[in-house]
């Protein structure tokens, strides 16, 4: 008899694109997805095979919103079993930034250049959880480092 194949979680990027704006201050671009689920989003995705996180992140930048990204440092990686209705997924964020004007393609509807602490649309994902994340992460302020509540593990017994 063999044994079951493993399942694993999908890995993808998110990334919190910064953008400056014209007698503003600087925005974040959020895209509102073409597919299900659908709603307002980060932009990201699908990490291919043989592809690192960090290429994955300009691909899925370019790809839909038009913008060659600088990747700044990852915020956070999120692996929330529930995180994406469509399956098991594992998400590493990105803070990145760009010159130049954001345009919808591939994925994307619509993009959006918004102050972070200013959005009210309902995000897709758990992209409000990221974006409060980051933005007590601009704050200087660690959420990741909280007390969150414990899940129950056993021990392996050999």
């Amino acid at each position: 008899m063999s044994q079951p194949r493993p399942r694993n979680p999908f890995p993808t990027v998110d990334i919190i694109i910064e953008i400056g704006r014209p007698g503003r201050r600087p925005g974040i671009v959020l895209i509102r997805r073409r597919n299900p689920p659908f709603g307002w989003a980060l932009p990201g995705g699908f990490v291919d095979y043989g592809e690192s996180l960090e290429a994955a992140a300009a691909r899925e930048a370019r790809e839909e919103t038009s913008l060659a990204i600088r990747i700044m440092g990852q915020l956070h990686t999120y692996s929330d079993p529930g995180r994406d209705p469509r399956s098991h997924t594992i998400s590493t964020v990105f803070i990145a930034r760009a010159k130049g004007t954001p345009r919808a393609a591939d994925d994307a509807r619509e993009t959006r250049v918004v102050d972070p602490r200013r959005v009210k649309a309902r995000l897709a994902f758990d992209h409000r959880k990221i974006l409060d994340d980051y933005i007590a992460f601009k704050e200087g302020r660690f959420p990741w480092t909280r007390k969150t509540r414990r899940t129950k593990t056993r021990a392996w017994r050999g």
